[in-house]
C-alpha cells in the first residue's frame, strides 16, 4: 500500500521565497509537493499555485493542497477532495483525528528542531515513531529532515519531507 505513495516531499511555504522554483527542480522524479503558502494574500497564493501546478504536472510529481480550493492530486488536512489525503501529527491524537478523518498518510513532526518551529520540542525518532503506530497508515518524517537523516533513522517512515533539505 505504502509503495504507491512518494517516499520524498517538499512542503511549500513563504520562506522558500523564488528558492521554490529551484526547490522544485531539485526533487526527483516522483516525489511529493504539498502546497501551503497559508500567509499569502489569495490572488497571489491562486497564481503561485498555478504555476507550481504546472511544474508538477511536467515533472510526475504529486501534488497536495492544503486547504483546498485549488487544483492537486490531494489534500492536506482538508475535508474531501482528490485521491490522495494526508494529515499532519504532532501526537498521537492528532494521528488518530486523521486515521478518522480517513487520511491515506501521516506527516508526522516535528522529529528533529526545525527553523519552522523554532523552540518547539522535537519528537526526536523514537517519540515520532510512536505516532501513529498501528493505524496502518504511512507516516512521513518531517522537521529537521534530509535525505541523510532518512537513510539513518528510516525505520517505520515510509518517506520523509523538508523545507530547507530542498535548498529553495
Amino acid at each position: 500500500m505504502a509503495d504507491r505513495y512518494p517516499v520524498t516531499w517538499l512542503m511549500t511555504d513563504e520562506r522558500l521565497g523564488e528558492g521554490l522554483w529551484t526547490a522544485l527542480r531539485r526533487l526527483p522524479p516522483g516525489s511529493g509537493v504539498v502546497f501551503r503558502h497559508h500567509a499569502t494574500p489569495p490572488a497571489e497564493r491562486r497564481a503561485i499555485h498555478r504555476r507550481v501546478w504546472r511544474i508538477t504536472r511536467a515533472r510526475g510529481l504529486v501534488l497536495l493542497v492544503a486547504g483546498g480550493g485549488l487544483s492537486g492530486d490531494g489534500v492536506h488536512k482538508a475535508g474531501r477532495g482528490g485521491a490522495l489525503r494526508s494529515w499532519p501529527a504532532h501526537d498521537r491524537a492528532e494521528a488518530i483525528a486523521g486515521w478518522k478523518a480517513g487520511a491515506d498518510l501521516l506527516f508526522v513532526s516535528p522529529l528533529f528542531p526545525t527553523r519552522s518551529h523554532p523552540g518547539a520540542p522535537a519528537l526526536g525518532p523514537a517519540g515520532a515513531a510512536r505516532i501513529g503506530r498501528g493505524l496502518g497508515l504511512p507516516r512521513i518524517a518531517l522537521g529537521g529532515m534530509n535525505a541523510r537523516r532518512f537513510r539513518r533513522m528510516r525505520g517505520p517512515f515510509h518517506g520523509w519531507a523538508a523545507i530547507d533539505a530542498w535548498g529553495g
